[in-house]
């Protein structure tokens, strides 16, 4: 077997040592032969940084590393002086001079690697400026700019709007260097998590083309499950396909699900067992954050439609937080939509069981505090329904709406609105990998909360102080259940009534349907 190569972003170390390597050159080809400025937004760890090194490669001329490759016969490999720059490296969430610095550390790091030495040391934009033009002077051919991790900066303070504004703009003046060198450049490749707004980060780079959601370079980065059932045949023997892909697979740029590559590689490289990979390696706590500065009712995140101009309008002023959340690979696009106006309408939704299960079990600790209880609270909740214990499923909700810390609801802007309850009880259930349906539509109405599990299906729907019509009524006149008859599980409808003031369910009702 070769070797997995988890972590490794060099593409001649993976060819050299005989690691695994999935052909993305397919894609660089069809970069190199039809434009000059491209931009990709893509989650972290989703292989950005090893396709911005393979295309430093084919550029530098290095054709040997890519014998058995889709590029190898048809491109030249004229050799290109390549400017290198990541800002993956370090934090810059002490003050503006950490990213002055870093800007300044890269430069010299490029003019060392080419023996150049530049005039403008201090000016970092005179400097980069110097630097492409003396490239271009030396090796008589235009040069090439790679640029990787492009916004970390700005989005390690994307809780503090004035560090952001601060990064922003150093990095908007570092940026603006490439819009008056084009007669010295050759390509340009811009990567990085999110999308700002390119008004505001690349001012006068207008002929930026951003393929984030192109369909012809929807698998540039990341593994398909074909990728897998090829690359990887001889790992995979004996390991459920459809579990992995409902774990790990599905991530949608209008092409091929895919997969993230370091949840796959992990898994296969610790014995196929079923964790969270990706999601331990990240810092989710900025979610958090910005749930605290608006309102959001939690079951309309997962599913929501937005506006084209919602994704692409990211800044520093105002972030939308679906679009942060479909940016940062939490949410991903399940399709999209034209409206009245031509408009595009895209349909967001949480893209696997990892991400479900760990995603909602922040949204636990954001609305109820309950970080050390959940898992108990989840198991007990798993268990009753598993067993068709209604009335220990209806008291471990009322435990855990008591348990709730009163300071939670006096600074949770959520808890000032009926859809807290739901929230708290839908999130619960999606932590415990459940489908579930919030806003379900029907011929007759709007279901609440649908829940379908494997043998049966719930059907909720919850009144907050309602005295006279009980919310199994409105189930049983709108016939709710019947959208769900063809399916032949068992189907149970259960109604809650919400006491504000004592901010617990005081009514329930449950009634199976009989087929």
């Amino acid at each position: 077997m070769k070797k997995l190569p988890i972590g490794i972003q060099t593409f001649s170390e993976i060819i050299q040592e005989g690691y695994y390597y999935v052909d993305k050159t397919e894609f660089a080809y069809k970069l190199l032969i039809k434009g000059k400025y491209y931009f990709l937004s893509r989650p972290r760890r989703f292989g950005k940084s090893l396709f911005l090194d393979t295309l430093a490669e084919i550029f530098l001329g290095n054709k040997d590393l890519f014998k058995g490759l889709y590029i190898y016969d048809k491109y030249d490999f004229k050799p290109h002086p390549v400017i290198r720059i990541s800002f993956g490296s370090g934090d810059y969430s002490l003050d503006e001079s950490q990213t002055i610095d870093e800007i300044r550390r890269i430069l010299k790091r490029n003019q060392r690697g080419y023996n150049i030495e530049c005039e403008e040391i201090d000016d970092y934009k005179s400097c980069f400026e110097e630097l492409i033009i003396k490239l271009y002077e030396k090796h008589k051919t235009n040069v090439v700019i790679l640029i990787d991790e492009y916004d970390k900066p700005i989005l390690d303070n994307i809780t503090n709007k004035d560090m952001a504004k601060r990064a922003r703009n150093i990095l908007k003046n570092f940026y603006s260097v490439i819009k008056d060198s084009d007669r010295y450049i050759r390509f340009v490749f811009i990567t990085g998590v999110s999308k700002f707004s390119k008004l505001n980060l690349f001012s006068g780079l207008n002929n930026l083309e951003d393929i984030t959601i192109d369909e012809n370079y929807a698998e540039i980065c990341g593994y398909t499950h074909d990728d897998l059932l090829t690359v990887f045949k001889d790992r995979i023997e004996g390991i459920d396909l459809e579990l992995v892909k409902r774990w790990y697979n599905g991530y949608n740029y209008f092409g091929k699900p895919l997969y993230n590559p370091f949840d796959i590689l992990l898994f296969l490289s610790k014995n196929h067992e079923f964790r969270n990979y990706w999601w331990q390696t990240g810092n989710p706590s900025f979610l958090i954050e910005k749930l605290k500065e608006e309102n959001h009712y939690i079951p309309e995140i997962e599913n929501a439609l937005v506006p084209e101009e919602a994704l692409n309008a990211f800044d520093v002023e105002y972030i939308d937080f679906r679009a942060l959340l479909w940016q940062t690979g939490y949410l991903t696009i399940k399709g999209k939509l034209t409206d009245d106006t031509g408009g595009n309408l895209y349909r967001l939704s949480i893209p696997n069981l990892e991400v479900q299960l760990s995603l909602n079990r922040l949204f636990i600790d954001y609305l109820t505090n309950q970080r050390i209880e959940k898992t108990r609270y989840e198991l007990n909740i798993k268990n009753a329904l598993k067993t068709n214990d209604f009335p220990s499923f209806i008291n471990h909700l009322k435990t855990i709406f008591a348990t709730i810390p009163y300071q939670n609801y006096a600074n949770n802007i959520i808890s000032r609105y009926e859809g807290y309850y739901s929230s708290v009880i839908f999130v619960y259930l999606m932590a415990l990998g459940y489908d579930v349906i919030p806003e379900d539509i029907t011929n007759k109405g709007r279901i609440d909360l649908t829940v379908k599990m494997k043998d049966k299906i719930l059907i909720l729907e919850f009144k907050v102080d309602q005295e006279k019509d009980k919310p199994i009524k409105q189930i049983k006149e709108r016939r709710y259940y019947e959208k769900y008859l063809d399916e032949n599980k068992e189907i149970y409808l259960i109604g809650m009534v919400f006491d504000s003031r004592e901010r617990n369910i005081s009514q329930w009702e449950i009634e199976r349907v009989k087929g």
